[in-house]
């Protein structure tokens, strides 16, 4: 993969993404330092991606991918992305990866995903959603504006902002409750920087940045923010309709139609900022409170 200038911010995102192989289909992703006791999901899934497609023709884009985060990555531990190449047709490319790290002197695996890759073809039937008529980012406070707000409690986003720009159309620590039909929020995202101009790097800088607020949907009936709800993705897809800019200005739409046993199955749709609709997402997670 190649990517925008080293100077910029999206640096940092690029770094991730570009993977060393190790061998034939095996590649090795790093974890920036963190003070987190557990990898970001957004960062695993993204590498997969990458990881997969390594191994693909050029011309083929993604168009869709299905994971499941089965244990927790630790951030101490390299992680070894191993590529199964199950499918090369005359239209679509399947690869299926496992991510796997050590574990107490064995090797466990802590993520699958199954990404599908298609050479595009004349189109039958084309529509998509319109884009909601929200605020501009431009007008919205940011994440310095939230840390700033809240201090403490939120001094952890300080270095997601550094990669990722977000702009909040409600506090993401004290939004109201929100009661049908109006149970949707609203977030603008872009990666702070230049890709430059692979697809690839696109595809998985916007499957990291997917995974970032999309479970806080599980509790927007509940009202509060992210530091009274504890999440973990489960499982997690995405679909690409459209080439996608992961530095431009994407609105990231997010509701939850259904929440029981301790789980929240949540949704996204993604536009970019001139209304193409680009991709929509899906993801099961578990919500507990943190006060248990």
């Amino acid at each position: 993969m190649t990517g925008g200038s080293g100077n910029s911010q999206a640096a940092a995102l690029l770094a991730v993404l570009d993977l060393e192989e190790r061998e034939t289909d095996l590649y090795v992703g790093q974890t920036p330092s963190t003070e987190r006791q557990r990898i970001f999901g957004g960062q695993v899934a993204g590498q997969a991606l990458a990881a997969s497609g390594r191994t693909v023709p050029v011309e083929r884009g993604v168009h869709s991918l299905h994971s499941y985060f089965l244990r927790p990555g630790d951030p101490q531990e390299e992680i070894r992305y191993a590529v199964d190449r199950i499918r090369d047709g005359r239209s679509f490319t399947t690869r299926r990866v496992v991510a796997w790290q050590r574990r107490k002197g064995e090797d466990v695996a802590i993520f699958a995903l199954t990404a599908d890759y298609h050479a595009g073809e004349q189109a039958v039937a084309e529509h998509c959603l319109p884009m909601p008529d929200v605020p501009r980012p431009e007008t919205l406070p940011g994440t310095a504006e939230i840390v700033a707000r809240h201090g403490e409690r939120a001094s952890w986003m300080e270095a997601m902002g550094l990669v990722v720009d977000q702009r909040f159309m409600e506090d993401p620590f004290a939004a109201p409750p929100k009661s049908p039909p109006a149970t949707t929020t609203y977030t603008w995202f872009r990666v702070a920087g230049q890709l430059g101009s692979d697809p690839g790097v696109h595809a998985a800088a916007l499957t990291f940045v997917s995974d970032l607020t999309l479970l806080s949907a599980g509790f927007a009936r509940l009202g509060g923010g992210w530091g009274d709800f504890l999440g973990a993705s489960l499982d997690h897809a995405l679909w690409f309709h459209q080439p996608v800019r992961a530095d431009d200005w994407l609105l990231y739409a997010t509701d939850s139609p259904a929440a029981s046993a301790g789980r929240a199955l949540c949704f996204g749709q993604i536009w970019a900022a001139d209304g193409t609709h680009v991709a929509t997402v899906a993801q099961e997670g578990l919500l507990r409170s943190h006060k248990d």
